[in-house]
């Protein structure tokens, strides 16, 4: 059975933490929900209560490039699907939650939408075997890779177009208990879809990126693999609304300021 945790705000007495949220109902929880956590509190969902908060803090952000074979065909960056998979980071400090407005900065003339799935680890992990890899996996969100393409195109590495404050809206929520291998992952942009593909037409799967990149560093509980976006990226200006759209987790939605 599916469980949507999330990170809240709540207005009415301050406080700010986790908890598993129900149809009518928020239960709080005394900890992160992939942690030993108790159940606090169940308080009704009634008015604007309850702010939502990007889902995770993670000690590192692990994005996968060029991992949808339509986008490698899109790309002007590759001619052929890359041997292993293409890794960078983002900065956690490029954390936003849904509703949050993304920046778009001042020395980028164009700033792309990245629809992609989330996967958000559940324990420390190192050098995990594939068929253990999944194991290791706490949950499914959406994330919008945000990237200042002009800039990703002429600094020759990534960190600086990919790592700018508001660069990584995600969200809503942490969704469990649901099948990774073929969720339809779409980025609407006005209204209007723009990127749509299936987890299933991933160059590298969920449970290869897992053991692969355990090999290569420790992923710690509540980190954050974007494993990738599909094709369609196009740019956004000032006023566009951005959503990343993910079969069995909900829509992720997010302006330009």
């Amino acid at each position: 059975m599916p469980n949507k945790y999330i990170r809240y705000s709540d207005k009415l007495d301050g406080s700010v933490g986790y908890a598993l949220l129900k149809s009518d109902s928020l239960v709080k929880l005394s900890g992160p929900p992939w942690t030993q956590t108790e159940e606090i509190s169940s308080e009704p969902l009634t008015g604007d209560r309850f702010e939502l908060l990007a889902p995770v803090q993670p000690s590192k952000i692990v994005c996968i490039g060029l991992n949808y074979h339509a986008h490698v065909e899109a790309s002007y960056s590759a001619e052929e699907a890359p041997e292993r998979p293409l890794i960078f980071l983002k900065p956690p400090s490029s954390i936003i939650g849904p509703g949050d407005k993304i920046q778009h900065p001042k020395e980028s003339e164009r700033v792309d939408y990245e629809a992609e799935l989330g996967v958000v680890i559940g324990q420390q992990t190192k050098n995990i075997s594939l068929d253990e890899a999944v194991d290791a996996v706490f949950g499914y969100t959406c994330v919008n890779d945000v990237t200042a393409r002009d800039l990703q195109k002429t600094d020759g590495q990534w960190s600086r177009a990919k790592g700018y404050d508001t660069f990584c809206p995600v969200g809503p929520w942490i969704v469990t208990g649901i099948d990774y291998s073929d969720l339809l992952v779409e980025g609407i942009l006005n209204g209007q879809v723009r990127q749509s593909g299936s987890t299933a037409q991933m160059i590298f799967p969920i449970p290869f990126l897992i053991s692969y990149l355990s090999s290569i560093m420790t992923l710690m509980p509540g980190d954050l693999i974007s494993t990738g976006t599909p094709a369609g990226i196009a740019p956004m200006i000032s006023g566009d609304v951005i959503e990343v759209r993910i079969d069995q987790i909900g829509t992720l939605r997010n302006s330009i300021a």
